[in-house]
């Protein structure tokens, strides 16, 4: 069974391999080849031992003390101790990292102390029960110490870490490899599986247009493709010779998030109303082709403690658009057609990517709301300018998912504190609700159970209040491959697969 190259297509690279320099999506995929964590999750949801061994919480919810496994090395020779582990937090919360994911899902970290060469003793600002889950997510996945010590400018492209491969080359956008390490003998219990991975190597090339991927995946080019695209998973479920894979991704679902901060959407009647002139279903029909699962609340149905009650608040409503944008005072009519007030037309931005296509999903809303009278102009700008419109917050709306293995998705995303400032913030809407940051926090603190529970259910319902953006479809992960790999292992954090237990039939 062992032996043997994995061929691999994926719609993007994250652009850097450093695991808690980025937030992007395919790292999740990615940091499963090359990465270990502290912790996974089992297969029934539950935190359990990967590199640390086991831990105690204090009674106050704030101390943390790990003990670690032994006999872990990285790739470069340097050992895993209690050490590494203060390193790489570190690493996660320094301002030079610039993470824009890590560092959020370790905010609360204050410092640690080594107490010998296999505890660490961590200590938090509060209580913050989210830890241990955020802890085996592949964005706070374990780098070399060695490696971010002396050479932290080569982590985005030449990684050091412990997992089940090494990197051989990675050619931004183009290509990346990996050869499994030999001696590698720790994976998470739930693979029930000991010694190195069973493939000899894994190539990974970028193929971005969608038709090309399923192309060259059905004519046997790719063993596996990353992103399967919707419009022809109906051909890939009828193909015999291929294996189809629609998980939903726990987080946030597609959300076109709206700038509270400034006009028009500052004003919650501007937002009700861009929602209700939108008909999801029929644009989830369209994007997805029967794939997608159609949205109307702010947190992805498998989440933990996602609540039933809080669907059906929101509906396509033209009339009800109107209405509102007219009690908003836009009023009056240009010569196009789009609502004025003040003399000023009711424009809305979005920046997005440079793309041969605009986003489909902006197209499809653009003609939405242009029939309610709101002009959306899509700006389309290289992807560094993009990006540094999205942080200081020159922008109308924004279009994305957000995957994470915990309901704390809803502090990421909506708490005032997660507002790009003094370090990158996910709050994108700018929200900024004192209620809302009191039943995050508290939800924060509160141990897992009905209280919890209560709490994300109420923040749930605020969100639906707010209406920090429209929601459009669940974030789905599809992908697919050949019936001649098999062992493929679905994660239990990221519905992604891994490749520790996989082999190729001759």
């Amino acid at each position: 069974m062992a032996g043997g190259t994995l061929r691999m297509s994926i719609s993007a690279e994250p652009g850097c391999l450093d695991a808690h320099a980025i937030s992007a999506t395919q790292q999740a995929l990615l940091g499963r080849i090359l990465y270990d964590t502290l912790t996974t999750i089992d297969p029934d949801g539950n935190v359990a031992p990967y590199l640390a061994e086991s831990w105690k919480i204090g009674n106050d919810g704030k101390r943390y003390t790990f003990k670690l496994r032994k006999g872990v090395t990285f790739s470069d020779g340097s050992a895993w101790n209690a050490e590494a582990l203060k390193i790489n937090f570190e690493h996660m919360r320094d301002p030079k990292t610039k993470s824009p994911l890590a560092a959020a899902y370790i905010a609360p970290y204050v410092d640690s102390t080594v107490i010998d060469e296999y505890t660490l003793q961590v200590d938090l600002a509060y209580a913050y029960t989210p830890f241990l889950d955020n802890l085996a997510q592949s964005w706070l996945a374990i780098l070399s110490p060695k490696a971010i010590k002396e050479s932290p400018e080569t982590l985005c492209d030449q990684p050091v870490a412990s997992g089940p491969y090494v990197l051989e080359s990675y050619q931004r956008q183009q290509s990346i490899s990996y050869v499994k390490r030999p001696d590698y003998d720790w994976a998470p219990s739930w693979l029930k599986h000991d010694g190195p991975a069973l493939i000899d190597r894994i190539e990974i090339e970028v193929v971005a247009e969608p038709v090309v991927r399923f192309n060259s995946l059905v004519s046997g080019q790719y063993d596996l493709t990353e992103a399967a695209p919707p419009q022809n998973a109906a051909a890939i479920q009828a193909n015999p010779d291929l294996v189809y894979e629609n998980l939903v991704r726990t987080g946030n679902p597609w959300i076109l998030h709206f700038n509270l901060s400034r006009a028009p959407f500052d004003d919650l009647r501007v937002r009700q109303a861009f929602v209700a002139a939108v008909n999801v279903p029929a644009i989830t029909q369209s994007l997805g082709f029967g794939t997608f699962q159609v949205k109307d609340n702010y947190l992805a149905t498998p989440t933990k403690y996602y609540d039933k009650t809080s669907e059906g608040s929101f509906g396509y409503d033209v009339d009800r658009a109107n209405a509102l944008l007219d009690a908003a005072g836009w009023t009056g009519r240009d010569a196009d057609g789009f609502r004025t007030k003040d003399g000023r037309r009711l424009t809305v931005a979005a920046p997005t990517a440079e793309a041969s296509t605009p986003s489909p999903q902006l197209v499809q809303v653009q003609g939405e709301v242009k029939k309610v009278g709101i002009d959306l102009q899509i700006v389309q700008l290289p992807q560094a300018q993009v990006t540094e419109r999205r942080y200081s917050g020159d922008y109308d709306l924004l279009g994305g998912v957000w995957h994470t293995n915990t309901p704390d998705i809803l502090f990421i995303r909506y708490h005032s504190s997660e507002i790009s400032g003094k370090r990158i913030g996910q709050n994108s809407s700018y929200l900024k609700d004192d209620q809302l940051d009191r039943i995050l926090l508290a939800a924060r603190e509160t141990p897992d159970g009905p209280k919890a529970a209560e709490l994300y259910g109420q923040a749930q319902h605020r969100l639906l209040e707010l209406v920090p953006g429209l929601p459009l479809y669940e974030n789905h992960s599809q992908w697919a491959y050949h019936r001649k790999v098999h062992g493929i292992a679905i994660d239990t954090s990221h519905p992604i697969p891994v490749f520790t237990t996989a082999w190729i039939a001759p």
